[in-house]
């Protein structure tokens, strides 16, 4: 039996969402305790090359949106990427969770050999089937960004757990 394109793709990053919501609440309530200002957490990381802790978010949500839409057929909605505190970065993640939600298992079955051509700077896209997009790059690219996400505010100090990466069972 194969495994279901939606199956793969929505609830994975459904959960992986929801489970960053929690770490922003964890991160929220560590900074009242230590009474700092949210804010700080915002431009965090690890190495001076790297993108910061708001950039994580935005970028895991954009790789979600665009890639359901992009096995659906469907136009990539354009989401600004202004999120300036961590209630921004909740309601980003957030929409992106309802976003997702909206695609139907009708919609991303059977789009496992779909050509996908994803944009690059350079002008020469790179090319995949849905189902290599999903599997090694797009869920790759959200762990990734999840990973960081969690990485950052473990350094910042908040109490994560592997627990709280993986979730509820």
């Amino acid at each position: 039996m194969s495994l279901s394109m939606h199956g793969s793709s929505v609830p994975v990053f459904v959960r992986v969402f929801g489970n960053m919501l929690n770490w922003l609440d964890k991160a929220q309530a560590y900074a009242e305790t230590r009474k700092f200002d949210t804010a700080n957490y915002l431009g965090m990381r690890l190495a001076p090359d790297m993108l910061p802790f708001s950039r994580q978010i935005q970028i895991a949500t954009d790789g979600a949106k665009g890639c359901v839409a992009r096995l659906a057929g469907v136009e990539i909605p354009k989401w600004d990427d202004t999120e300036a505190s961590l209630d921004d970065l909740r309601a980003r993640l957030r929409r992106a969770i309802d976003y997702v939600q909206t695609f139907t298992p009708q919609q991303l079955d059977g789009t496992e050999g779909r050509e996908i051509l994803l944009p690059t700077r350079s002008g020469d896209p790179m090319k995949f089937t849905g189902e290599n997009y999903l599997k090694h790059f797009v869920l790759p690219n959200t762990y990734f960004h999840a990973t960081t996400t969690y990485a950052l505010l473990r350094h910042a100090g908040v109490d994560l757990g592997k627990k709280d990466f993986l979730g509820a069972a």
